[in-house]
Formats: structure tokens, sequence, C-alpha cells
């Protein structure tokens, strides 16, 4: 059962005055009483030093009969019992009770402490009349000598009689001041749920989308300023809430005008958001709601929205639907495991790569024969010197060898760029990789007066990769570095992290300019077009390297300073043996 605030504030309040009331009324009844003892004990000291005189005259003269008398006498009138008691513990008088038939008081607190010098004092209950007393011992003392202790006692009935009526008038003024008490914290608690209430209902009301609710507080309280700080947010949320429903038509509008599809997947799998592209895709009315697989029949697209749940990270991947090729990216849709992702259709973009992969492919072999008739020719003109101008048929034969070299690279790239090409992969040493690349090549460090450089680190992993390709990767940049390089060395440098094998290729060359670094993987793409064809450059080399690299699931990268050299640093993942 729910309670109120009402009961939580009052009920609060009442136990804190229940308590204190209660501690007030048991430490004020036992610091009065405590004080009243004090009080008794110091009027029967007095008492007793004034009766001492007397007692002391009776033992220096041994009348222990007579002071036994005059005891009993005296006591009548100071309503007090009085004993003499010597320093071996037998009582000599005692003013209610015959001594001689009286035990041994040696061993009494108030008289171990009388007979130490003290004023005893002692709370106990009595054998001799069978009541609980208060005692009060002093030393009776001659020549610095103490010769007794003379004891006083009241009986403690009397003082609980006076005690128990002033208990009762504690306790009524207690209880009157608690019932006051109690009634102005009821009025307080309902001071303070009042406003509360209000905040409550108001509150009610903004859940219920009536964002136009204010609350009005009159007392220039704490309440006041809360009352002012809700109406400020509540105005505040009317605006937002405006401006989201705003913001949620454009983007309603926005989405409905895509045209790739999209597709918003919470953690559990089920559609958030799909806009009107995706469904005719998919070709389901209403998706939102349901799982994704209910939705989307098609296993691959399937198999990449479970990719991004697993993955939680950005994902980019070609699905072939039917006769549709559709670009998917996705990514996290927020920490608690939903994605989105979106859906483009390059059919058309597909068919146009396929179209001029063939026209490269045709168009090479259909060059292929004219270009090897032209190099024959080339070669037996070389022969008859004599017929034909020398420097003439060098420069159609350097250029039908440029014409073949770019023929066999547009073949090697077109074969690299077909979809489900297998790489062979198998275990190679990089080290000898590096050596046969440099073995190779040698007769070109040599021809420009080049040093080959291997930098190896220590225990280099085993490669798994299509060591062919590789090969010719690893090619492709020494011999572009060699081009480029007129004095100086080139560098092959292996190395390891905990995730990839990064092996560098760096030269002392002319460098690149920094504005030509980010096209040097294009197709065709020279930065010096003269001296390319110089030395005899396609114009591919790099992408071929790219592509390799791609395909085995790394990356390569050039940076590079005018004036001295270029670094190009391919990163392989580390594969499993």
């Amino acid at each position: 059962m729910k309670k109120s605030i009402f009961l939580k504030v009052f009920g609060g309040y009442a136990l804190i005055l229940l308590a204190v009331g209660a501690l007030i009324a048991l430490f004020s009844f036992s610091t009065i009483r405590s004080h009243y003892q004090d009080l008794l004990a110091q009027d029967l000291e007095y008492l007793g030093r004034a009766l001492s005189t007397d007692v002391r005259g009776f033992l220096d003269q041994g009348r222990t009969d007579d002071m036994d008398a005059y005891l009993k006498r005296e006591a009548k009138d100071i309503h007090a019992r009085v004993t003499v008691i010597d320093p071996s513990g037998t009582v000599l008088a005692d003013s209610e009770a015959d001594p001689r038939k009286m035990e041994n008081h040696r061993y009494r607190p108030e008289v171990t402490d009388a007979l130490e010098g003290r004023i005893g004092r002692s709370l106990r209950y009595s054998v001799t009349v069978e009541e609980k007393m208060l005692y009060v011992g002093l030393p009776l003392e001659n020549d610095g000598r103490i010769v007794a202790v003379l004891r006083l006692s009241l009986l403690m009935k009397n003082i609980d009689m006076l005690l128990g009526s002033l208990r009762t008038t504690i306790g009524r003024t207690i209880l009157l001041m608690l019932l006051a008490a109690l009634l102005l914290a009821f009025f307080l608690s309902l001071n303070i749920i009042r406003p509360i209430r209000k905040l409550t209902h108001a509150a009610r009301e903004i859940e219920a989308g009536k964002f136009g609710t204010r609350v009005t507080l009159h007392a220039k309280d704490d309440f006041f300023e809360l009352g002012e700080a809700f109406n400020l947010m509540t105005g505040r949320i009317e605006a937002l809430f405006a401006d989201v429903s705003r913001q949620k038509e454009s983007l309603s509008n926005i989405l409905a005008s895509l045209d790739e599809g999209l597709l918003a997947v919470d953690a559990e799998g089920r559609v958030e958001l799909a806009n009107e592209a995706f469904r005719k895709i998919v070709d389901v009315a209403a998706p939102e709601g349901k799982f994704y697989w209910e939705v989307v029949r098609k296993p691959r697209l399937q198999e990449f929205i479970a990719r991004l749940q697993d993955e939680s990270k950005r994902l980019s991947a070609e699905v072939r639907v039917d006769e549709k090729t559709l670009l998917c990216t996705g990514g996290a849709l927020d920490d608690r495991g939903g994605v989105v992702l979106t859906l483009h259709d390059i059919t058309d973009l597909r068919n146009i790569e396929v179209i001029k992969r063939d026209f490269i492919v045709n168009a090479s072999h259909e060059l292929r024969t004219p270009l090897a008739a032209i190099l024959g020719a080339a070669e037996t003109l070389e022969d008859e010197p004599g017929r034909v101008n020398a420097a003439s048929l060098e420069i159609l034969k350097r250029h039908a060898e440029r014409l073949r070299a770019i023929v066999e690279d547009l073949l090697k790239l077109s074969e690299l760029e077909e979809q489900g090409y297998r790489l062979d992969r198998r275990e190679v040493d990089p080290r000898e990789l590096a050596r046969n690349v440099v073995r190779i090549l040698s007769p070109r460090f040599k021809e420009k007066n080049l040093e080959a450089r291997i930098e190896s680190a220590d225990g280099l992993p085993v490669l798994k990769v299509d060591p062919f390709l590789l090969e010719q990767a690893l090619i492709n940049l020494v011999d572009n570095a060699i081009k480029y390089t007129d004095k100086g060395n080139v560098t092959i440098s292996l190395a390891a992290d905990e995730r990839d094998f990064i092996l560098a290729v760096r030269d002392t060359g002319a460098g690149i300019p920094a504005e030509h670094l980010p096209r040097i993987f294009e197709r065709f793409y020279v930065v010096d077009k003269s001296r390319s064809r110089k030395v005899g450059g396609t114009g591919l080399g790099l992408s071929i390297v790219k592509h390799i690299i791609q395909l085995h699931g790394g990356t390569v990268s050039a940076a590079s300073e005018e004036g001295r050299g270029t670094e190009f640093t391919i990163r392989l993942p580390l594969l499993g043996a």
C-alpha cells in the first residue's frame, strides 16, 4: 500500500517528538533523582558533623551505653538513623537497634571509605531494616587517628514517594508539550505538502501532454523558487517538444525522399525505422515492430545485419540480392546493441564496371598482336641499320615496349579486380622474399649504381600470403624506387607488431610533392609525366600494388618529403599458420 508524503513527513515529526519526549523524561528524572540524592547525602553529612562533637565526647569517656541512649533520643528529631562503629567494625551505638545484636560493619562500603579518611556514601539494601537506604559515613578522629565511624542513613522509600510525585508532574508537563508540538508538526506538514501536491498534479498534467500547465505558489520560500524553476522547465520542454516534432517531420520527409534504403534495428532485432525505399527492396508494407529476419528474407542481408550487431563497428559490404547488387553500409545505432544500415543499389555501376573491364581485356588482347608485329619489325630493322634512321627506330621500339607493358599491366589489374579472385596462400619467410626481390632487380641496382639494403627485426613471424602476388607488389615498389632515385640507396625494412606485419620500401630519391600523394595509387596517375616516359613507367604499377595488398586484407600508404626520398609502407594482418 502506497504511503502518502503527508504521513511520511508528519510521521517523521511525530517519531522525533516522541523520541525527544521520552529522552527528556528519562534523563530529567534520572538527573533530578541523582541531584536529590546528593542533596540528602549532604544534609546527612551536615547532621553528622553536628552530632560528631557529642559522639566524640562519649567515646573519649568510654560511655557507649549513654551514647546509644543519646542517639536513640536525638534520631526522633532528625528523622535519620545514626550508627557509631569502631575501627574493627563493631557497632558501638545505633539509634534504632540494639548494637550488641548487630553484625560486624567493617566491610560496609561507606564504613570502609570512612576508615580510609574519606566521606563514605552508599545506596543499598539494609539487612537490618530490610529496606533500601542511603548511607553516609564520617570518620571521627582523635589526635590524627580515626577512632570511630559516624554513619547516618535514610529510608529510600520516603525519597521514592517524593520522586514519584515529581515524576507524575514531569510526565504531565512533557505530555502537554508533546501534544502542542504534534499539533504544530501537523500544520507544518500540511504547509510542506500543499506545494508538493500542486507540483505533483502539474507534473501529471505535463505527462498527459498538457505542456502549457503552470504552477502558482504564493509563499516566498524555497518551494516558490522550485515552482518558478518548474514553470521555466515546462516552458523549455514545450519549446523542445515543438522543435522535436518539427525535426521529426523533417526527418520523415528526408527519409521518404532518399533513394537508398534505410533500416534501424534495436538490440533485440526489432525494426525501429524503415523508409519507403527499404520497404520496396524487401517488399514489406509495414516492417516496424517486427524482427528483421521476418522482414528481410535474403540470407546474405541477414548475415550482414547479424555481423553489425556482433561486431558493433562500421561495416560495408556488397550483397547480391536477386538481380540487384546492393552496397550495404552500417554501424552502431546506440550503446545498447542497436544498428542502422543503408542499402544503395549499385547494379548499374557494377554493370558499367563489367563492361569497362571486358573492354580493357578485349582491347588488350586485340593490341597484343599488332604490338608484337611492330616489335618484330623494329627488331628486324635493327639488323639493317643502313636502311633506316637509328634514332627513329629506337623511338619506335621504346614506345612499342611501353605499349606492351601497359597492356600487360591492364590485363593483370583486370584479373585482380575480378569478383571471387582467390589467393594461393602459403607460408613464406619474409626475409627470403626480400632477398629474392633484390636478387631479381640486382642488374637494375648495378645499372644505376645504387645500394640495396634489407633491414630486418628479430623474431619475425612466418607470413601466410600468396607469394607470387606479394613478390610482384614488392618488385613494383622497389622498381619504382630505383627508377626515381639517382643516387643513394633503396631500403627494404621488415618488422611486426601485435596485429600486423609491416613491410616498407624507402629510397633517397627526389620525393613526391605533398599535393600528389593522395592520388598516386590511381590508374595512369603520374607525378612527372616527362620522367615517367623517360624511365618507361605505365602509371599502373602502384594501382596493382594497392589491389594485391587489399586482396590480402592489408593497407598500403606513402609518405614523402621533397628532396629526401619516399617511403611506401605495407601493413598485412597476421594470420595463424
